[in-house]
């Protein structure tokens, strides 16, 4: 029986000294932990995904509806301002200008006419006075008789009145040539409309017609675009987005040269955000751009927002309980492992925040959780190194 104990007793007592070693081995002894290191200049950046725009771009057609005979321009062209685009079939419309040109020319004759008869009333008028006159002067004489005067001053009055009626006249001669010179100018105008001019040096961006297609009036007959207005239409998540400001610099990739970087700033940021995709837009003005262009083409955006001249950042993988601006991290302090609450300002882009608290001194904060994490629990950096 006495023999018989020790067997007994040999499996536990050999669990015994295997969990004592274990104990020893695994949480007596200083736990080895990545920490962070100081980090010098960092750009923080917002990264946005976008397209390829142009800030004027314009359909353009014509004011009034006829047959398209004539296209000079076609996909690809550059044209300046004032060129000629295309023409439309006008001879009904310079019909109508020759017909208000007669006008002009009817205007100006019957005004001619009205002034002369001005002329002759005056001189009419100008008889009668001295007719009268005459006839006042014998009648003090008593040499003609009363009725003979009283039709002198009648004849007088008659031809002032007629040449009142004919100044009257001129001023509606006058009045019918300034309406007929409208209307010329009118015919004159809508001649114009058939010939369809580029409003801004531009890029024929499409042709939507072809010749002999009978446009109506406001059709879309070319797409324009003006090339210095192209820019990048970024979208930014919300969250990321709080720090935009106009004019921060900015880079673009486009998706046909991923090997270029294009340089750019922000030169607009839209005060509506997308409420679906809780999304702001934001536009980059490219300020080092590729010599062609394709409107819609995927871009990335990256736009420094700050530069930190040194700073402690810790992957966010590391970060326990992070609610945006607080979270917990595990610290090293003289020795020890501590669970400590600090507060958190950038973030960057490889999700790395910023610790805008001060660390108490020689501290280093773990970088990559693992088991064994406890407070109060020996542990040192990996490899030795310490901030």
């Amino acid at each position: 029986m006495i023999n018989r104990i020790p067997r007994y007793l040999l499996i536990p007592l050999v669990i015994g000294v295997f969990g004592i070693f274990v104990y020893l081995v695994f949480f007596m002894r200083p736990l080895l932990v990545d920490v962070t290191q100081p980090t010098e200049n960092i750009s923080v950046k917002v990264f946005g995904l976008g397209t390829v725009e142009a800030r004027v771009q314009s359909n353009v057609g014509f004011e009034v509806g006829a047959a398209l005979i004539e296209l000079n321009v076609d996909h690809g062209d550059r044209v300046k301002k004032d060129d000629v685009l295309a023409s439309l079939y006008s001879a009904d419309q310079e019909s109508r200008l020759a017909k208000a040109g007669a006008g002009v020319l009817n205007a100006e004759a019957a005004l001619n006419m009205a002034e002369s008869a001005v002329g002759k009333a005056r001189a009419v008028l100008a008889q009668k006075k001295q007719s009268n006159k005459r006839k006042q002067a014998l009648a003090a004489r008593n040499t003609i008789s009363v009725e003979t005067v009283e039709e002198a001053q009648t004849e007088e009055d008659v031809a002032a009145a007629e040449l009142a009626v004919a100044i009257s006249a001129v001023e509606v001669a006058r009045a019918a040539v300034k309406d007929a010179k409208s209307q010329f100018k009118y015919e004159q105008v809508l001649l114009g409309h058939y010939v369809l001019r580029a409003p801004y040096d531009a890029i024929v961006v499409k042709r939507h017609k072809e010749l002999g297609t009978v446009m109506t009036p406001g059709e879309a007959l070319f797409t324009l675009v003006a090339p210095e207005t192209v820019w990048t239409l970024a979208y930014v998540d919300e969250a990321n987005a709080g720090n935009l400001r106009v004019g921060q610099p900015a880079e673009i990739h486009l998706r046909s040269l991923p090997q270029q970087v294009f340089e750019g700033h922000v030169a607009r940021i839209d005060i509506e955000s997308d409420r679906v995709n809780e999304e702001r837009r934001v536009y980059i003005a490219c300020d080092r751009c590729p010599e062609s262009f394709y409107l819609g083409e995927q871009a990335e955006v990256y736009v420094t927002t700050n530069t930190i001249d040194q700073a402690i950042l810790v992957p966010e993988t590391a970060i326990e309980h992070l609610n945006g601006t607080n979270g917990f991290v595990w610290m090293i302090e003289d020795g020890k492992l501590h669970y400590r609450k600090v507060a958190f300002g950038h973030r960057t882009l490889d999700s790395r925040l910023e610790i805008i608290d001060v660390l108490p001194k020689g501290a280093s904060v773990v970088s990559k959780l693992r088991s064994g994490l406890k407070a109060g629990r020996s542990a040192k950096p990996r490899g030795g190194k310490s901030p």
